[in-house]
């Protein structure tokens, strides 16, 4: 799944994939921001990500574009 990250004073957000479900990603965000901790996950290449929560501006979570080829 795609997840888009609005971080404050970045003039781009962060677009990550990871094979997190989208209740769980949200259940770890509604912790992040509930506790002014970090959201912190581990993407499709396994690579870790971690955000400070009170920096966050927004969160898209979405299911992505895998395999699209062409114009539209």
């Amino acid at each position: 799944m795609e997840v888009k990250i609005g971080v404050q004073h970045a003039p781009r957000e962060l677009v990550v994939e990871t094979d997190v479900s989208p209740e769980d990603f949200e259940a770890q965000l509604t912790e992040a921001v509930s506790s002014d901790g970090l959201l912190a996950f581990t993407d499709t290449k396994g690579r870790r990500v971690a955000v400070a929560a009170n920096k966050i501006a927004y969160v898209e979570i979405g299911t992505g574009t895998h395999g699209t080829v062409g114009f539209r």
